[in-house]
Parts: structure tokens; C-alpha cells; sequence
């Protein structure tokens, strides 16, 4: 059932948008022809049991635009009372606004704006129009996603200016959201996003390893969407003690617990990111596995999971206290729901 009505986005989510949203992918058949529908409804259902208040449909994988759509029926259709949120990174704009029309319509309650790999904007307005068109092409909220990897830094040194998001924020009422991860390195550039917008519009900085500075100093209380999964139920668990006060240590307890872990799947992003400034989605489908998801291959062209990577994040993830799964990791390619 649809959580709001056209014209509420910005008030709802103002009201319910909450806890922390995690990531499911794709998982496909074994021969890679297919979804694997049962492969998906049971990392819903993981998502769920770990506490999860939501997820990003993760549309990076190489799905079709018929796949795509399925995966949003079985989204819908799984989710019940979860937050489910669609990632707009079709290949145009065109193919971007057909995909959030069929996403309203299907019962998604937000969209993710990416911008396409063509994208190579002249200036902050041609950014604004892009998002914006999205924005305007269903009652759907928005998370603005805000980051350094766009290749926009030739417009503004943050990677995206706080001028756009307020001209977004402005003219668009279904903007309810900002994925906050600007002006890398240091924080100067995340601080001002929240001090801009906290008070309008959902502001979230999707890294962990931020969440205790945040949720002192702004009061965030929605965190999406990232690889959180790796750590089991434990993000969400110590994010909901952040939110109470008298429950600080006990939360930073967790957190330091976790350091291992945060420690490793920060060091191979980093170095994954730096030569491609894409996500490496099959690792992150490793840490899931190691959680319990399906796992499974996704289709070519993605970057290579190496056996020193598969080490690393297991080897952290039980220095960590974690509880992974002690099968071995040449199970991971095939998923646990082979078909």
C-alpha cells in the first residue's frame, strides 16, 4: 500500500523516514540468463531480519529494463511496511524518467537520481535541470544523491554545491532527501549541507563511521544507503542507540567493536574507487554472503573479486566479532539459491 499521496512526499518523509536503509542486488540464475526470484525475495527477507528499515534497489548490476522492472514488482511486492527505494542509473534521461514513472506506479516510495556515465554538464543549471526533470516526472520523493564522484568538481570544488541543492529544494517539493557525501577530504563540506538543510528536507551522510559525529550534532535519523549488510544487524542496532542519549556508550561500544571490519571494507573501496569512481557491487555482495544473502555473480563488465579480498573481509569481519558463514568462499559465486 502506498505510503503517502501525490504532493505529501516531502511531509512524510519528513515524519517517517527513518532508521537505516541498506542495499539488496540483484541475484541471477546460474547461467545468467534470468533473475533468481527466489534469490531476491530472500534477501528482502534478510534485510528485514537484520533490522533494516529499508532498502535501495540496487540497479547496477546489469539488469535489463524488463529485468529492472520485475526486480521493483518483487521489491513491492516483499517489502510490506520497509522503505523501498529505487536507483535511477538507466543510460539517458529519457530511460531514467520511464523508470520512475513505472516505479510510482508500482508502489516504490522513493527514487535515488544517478546521473548517466555520458553525463558531462557545463554547468550547475544543466545538473539542477537533470535532477529536477526526475524530480517532476512522478509524486515520488527524491534523495538527492550529493557526492564527489561525478565528476563535478570543474563546476564547484564540493563536488555539488550547496546553491544547486537549494535551487532543488526550492523548486522541486518532491526533493525529501540528501545523500550527503561532498568535499571529500575533511568534513567542511558535509557540515554545511546540514546545517543548510536539516531543518527541510531528510539530510543523511550514508558512511557508518560518521554516524556518532551526525547524530549528536544534527540529529540524523536516517542513514541509507550503503554496504551495511557486511556487518550483520549491527549497524542498525547501534544507530537506533545513537538516537538515545543515555545510550551513547553503550552504542560506541559496538562501534569500536566493529572497527576491524570498517577498517578493511574501507580500505578496498577506497581502492576500488580510485581508478573506477564506481561501487563494487560484487564485493558487496561478498559481505552479504557472509551474512547470510544469497550472494551470486553479476553480469560482466564489473570489476574482479580476488581471493586477498575475499581474506581480508572475512578475516576483519571475525576480528569483529562478527557471524559469518564458515562456508567457503567458492560457494559465494554460485549463491545459496542456485537455480
Amino acid at each position: 500500500m502506498r505510503k503517502y499521496a501525490a504532493g505529501e512526499a516531502r511531509p512524510w518523509a519528513m515524519e517517517h523516514l527513518a532508521g537505516v536503509c541498506g542495499c539488496v542486488m540483484p541475484s541471477f540464475s546460474s547461467d545468467l540468463s534470468k533473475l533468481n526470484e527466489t534469490a531476491i525475495r530472500h534477501d528482502i527477507a534478510r534485510e528485514r531480519e537484520l533490522g533494516f528499515s529499508g532498502f535501495l534497489i540496487v540497479a547496477e548490476c546489469g539488469t535489463t529494463p524488463r529485468e529492472l522492472r520485475r526486480f521493483i514488482d518483487i521489491a513491492v511486492a516483499e517489502a510490506g511496511d520497509m522503505i523501498t527505494i529505487v536507483q535511477a542509473s538507466e543510460d539517458t534521461l529519457e530511460d531514467n524518467v520511464r523508470l520512475v514513472e513505472y516505479a510510482w506506479q508500482a508502489g516504490i516510495d522513493l527514487v535515488m537520481p544517478s546521473y548517466p556515465l555520458s553525463f558531462y554538464p557545463s554547468s550547475g543549471e544543466e545538473i539542477v535541470t537533470y535532477t529536477k526533470t526526475l524530480a517532476d516526472a512522478s509524486p515520488m520523493g527524491v534523495i538527492v544523491f550529493a557526492m564527489n564522484l561525478w565528476n563535478f568538481e570543474r563546476l564547484h570544488p564540493s563536488g555539488f554545491a550547496v546553491a544547486w541543492l537549494e535551487e532543488l529544494i526550492e523548486k522541486s517539493p518532491n526533493v525529501v532527501a540528501i545523500k550527503n557525501e561532498v568535499g571529500e577530504p575533511g568534513v567542511g563540506g558535509l557540515v554545511e549541507v546540514f546545517k543548510a538543510f536539516s531543518n527541510r528536507v531528510v539530510v543523511a551522510d550514508p558512511l557508518e563511521m560518521n554516524t556518532p559525529a551526525w547524530t549528536t550534532t544534527y540529529g540524523m535519523r536516517w542513514m541509507g544507503t550503503s554496504n551495511y549488510e557486511y556487518f550483520g544487524g549491527e549497524v542498525p542496532r547501534y544507530f537506533e542507540m545513537l538516537q538515545q542519549p543515555d545510550r551513547f556508550t553503550e552504542a560506541m561500544e559496538l562501534y569500536w567493536r566493529l572497527h576491524p571490519a570498517r577498517q578493511a571494507t574501507g580500505t578496498l573501496m577506497k581502492e576500488a574507487n580510485a581508478g573506477t569512481t564506481l561501487v563494487h557491487r560484487l564485493l558487496w555482495k561478498y559481505q552479504g554472503w557472509l551474512q547470510g544473502f544469497n550472494g551470486g555473480p553479476v553480469r560482466a563488465p564489473h570489476m574482479r573479486l580476488s581471493d586477498r579480498q575475499m581474506e581480508a573481509l572475512r578475516t576483519a569481519a571475525l576480528q569483529s566479532d562478527l557471524d559469518v558463514t564458515e562456508e567457503p568462499d567458492e560457494h559465494f559465486f554460485v549463491g545459496r539459491y542456485a537455480r
